[in-house]
């Protein structure tokens, strides 16, 4: 019986084998207030998933979807260089 096996190691690191670049945790923390605002509109939106929404239910979810889009909105502006609008 001949057995097959890898005649050299490997000598680079798996993708997933690694620790984030500063690029990438720079990214990251760039990207902190959308992700915020993206898990906020989750939470409102699996409040109301067991039962029907109550107007308060409905105003809590319509806030978080515009903190969503001015979070979006602020990051697409600052990616393009456009001066951020308040």
């Amino acid at each position: 019986m001949k057995h097959i096996v890898a005649l050299q190691a490997v000598v680079t690191a798996t993708s997933f084998d690694r620790e984030p670049t500063a690029a990438e945790l720079d990214a990251i923390e760039r990207e902190m207030p959308l992700i915020a605002a993206e898990l906020e509109l989750l939470d409102a939106q699996i409040t109301t998933l067991d039962r029907t929404p109550s107007p308060l239910d409905v105003r809590r979810i319509r806030r978080a979807r515009r903190r969503v889009l001015t979070a979006r909105r602020s990051l697409t502006n600052t990616a393009t260089g456009s001066p951020e609008v308040a």
